[in-house]
């Protein structure tokens, strides 16, 4: 049996910049289980989906972005045993250790909408989301001459479900540009009665959508694809729609947290199956020993890189806290949904858990969409996530 001090289940942001916290903060013998080879700074997925980056601007080497002095196993978990601190993987291989933090992310759900999968492996569907189709978006989109195309914003949860926006308001935009936004039929399906929840954005996105001429379907989600007749089913509360003769749609499939979470009595439902702990302190409500951000985590805050920051900050300090037996750290739950209205204006949604506002700068309304929001937001906050996030400087 192999043991450390700390083990972090995850390699993306959390698991990462976490990692690189606590060994900043001196903390010892910190092991990451992550088994892909491969780092991405997913908030420029949706820049590959505008046409406006690509995929090797956001990669990194998995080996290049672990932090010096922490052990990298390179597997997958299998299990977890809370009540013995032990994380089976894939590969065999049974770690022990005194404190385990879980930020594996989400995993696809596409049994959640039966015929998506096979109409992604068809062409005719894809999403910035899912990173492997997400170079096959702008293609697909800047292509579109005529007829109907469908966006999808996924419910909750989801890792920053606004930003799907992104690739749907880029490319009107771009159509209107070029003169063919009159001759496509644009549909946004919302799981919501409004994008983000925050009245002062929503009427900022309603009057975009107004202007692009988008059909928005509210509190709607799709159903059904039959895929091989490009057909999407919508249900909503008001009844059932077929959308028949899709050209293409950006669908962005349902997510859930991976089995062994729910398996491990680790979380409160079995599906989405988030691991159940105090929003505020970040640590299981059932063993104290166990702690949770990001994706998987259910801080009751939409997810994002900006609610992360928040999140490693005062769970490196809870930790250590719970170790010298002090007073825990609370998170307030501040989140940032960053949504482009244009391809060069963007707009902050900076709220706490209870939709309050919680802007960062002082004296500057963050909901006016503003190009130099864009531009920190698409070149700026890579080179930031890179140098410092990643390396516990921030």
């Amino acid at each position: 049996m192999e043991r450390s001090e700390i083990l972090i289940i995850g390699g993306g942001n959390a698991g990462i910049s976490l990692a690189a916290r606590l060994l900043r903060d001196s903390a010892r013998d910190v092991t990451i289980v992550a088994p892909q080879p491969v780092h991405r700074y997913k908030p420029l997925l949706n820049y590959v989906g505008g046409g406006e980056a690509t995929m090797p601007d956001l990669e990194r080497r998995m080996a290049d972005v672990v932090p010096d002095g922490c052990t990298w196993i390179r597997d997958s978990v299998e299990a977890v045993d809370p009540a013995a601190m032990t994380v089976r993987t894939r590969g065999g291989r049974t770690l022990h250790c005194s404190t385990l933090v879980l930020c594996p992310g989400l995993v696809e759900d596409w049994e959640a909408t039966p015929g998506l999968q096979q109409a992604y492996a068809d062409g005719w569907a894809a999403s910035t989301y899912v990173p492997g189709s997400a170079p096959q978006v702008w293609p697909r989109l800047s292509s579109l001459r005529t007829g109907s195309v469908v966006f999808t914003m996924p419910p909750e949860p989801a890792s920053c479900a606004p930003t799907a926006l992104k690739p749907l308001l880029m490319a009107c935009d771009h159509w209107r540009r070029v003169g063919v936004l009159s001759s496509l039929e644009v549909r946004l399906v919302l799981p919501a009665p409004t994008a983000t929840g925050v009245p002062e954005a929503d009427r900022v996105l309603d009057d975009a959508f107004d202007d692009y001429g988008i059909e928005v379907l509210r509190e709607a989600q799709i159903e059904r694809v039959d895929w091989d007749v490009h057909s999407l089913t919508i249900a909503s509360r008001t009844g059932r729609r077929v959308l028949d003769d899709v050209a293409f749609a950006h669908a962005v499939p349902h997510y859930r947290a991976p089995g062994w979470i729910a398996d491990a009595g680790l979380s409160a439902d079995a599906a989405p199956g988030l691991v159940d702990i105090d929003p505020q302190t970040l640590r299981s409500r059932g063993h104290g020993s166990i702690w949770a951000i990001g994706d998987a985590a259910d801080v009751a805050t939409r997810p994002s890189g900006g609610a992360l920051r928040k999140q490693v900050d005062v769970l490196a300090r809870n930790i250590a806290a719970a170790r010298d037996g002090t007073q825990l750290q609370r998170y307030d739950g501040y989140t940032v949904m960053p949504i482009t209205v244009s391809r060069r204006k963007l707009m902050l949604v900076e709220v706490d858990r209870d939709n309050r506002p919680m802007p960062s700068v002082p004296f500057v309304d963050p909901i006016k969409p503003r190009r130099a929001t864009w531009f920190v937001d698409r070149y700026v906050l890579k080179q930031i996530y890179f140098r410092r996030i990643l390396r516990g400087r921030v």
